[in-house]
């Protein structure tokens, strides 16, 4: 597991309450961890936070697991390295 997969976990399991022990990255937001548009607010605000990233509405819109997140999360990282 790399950094930014671990801080995704524990960033969605704060915010959901959802045990981090749980999450992986096939877990599915709105019907298994049970995100809904207030925590996926908040969710989006502390990713963004913690990697110094902003996260599009449409971006967030086509997420639909812990994975998708991820793979947003490590693009967006990578391309503010460049």
């Amino acid at each position: 597991m790399n950094d930014i997969q671990q801080s995704v976990y524990m960033i969605v399991a704060e915010k959901s309450g959802f045990s981090v022990e749980k999450i992986n990255d096939e877990l599915n937001l709105k019907e298994e961890i049970k995100v809904d548009s207030l925590t996926s607010v908040e969710l989006v605000m502390a990713l963004e936070e913690k990697f110094r990233i902003e996260i599009s509405d449409e971006a967030m819109q086509k997420v639909e697991t812990v994975g998708d997140i991820i793979k947003i999360v490590e693009a967006l990282v990578a391309e503010t390295r460049k």
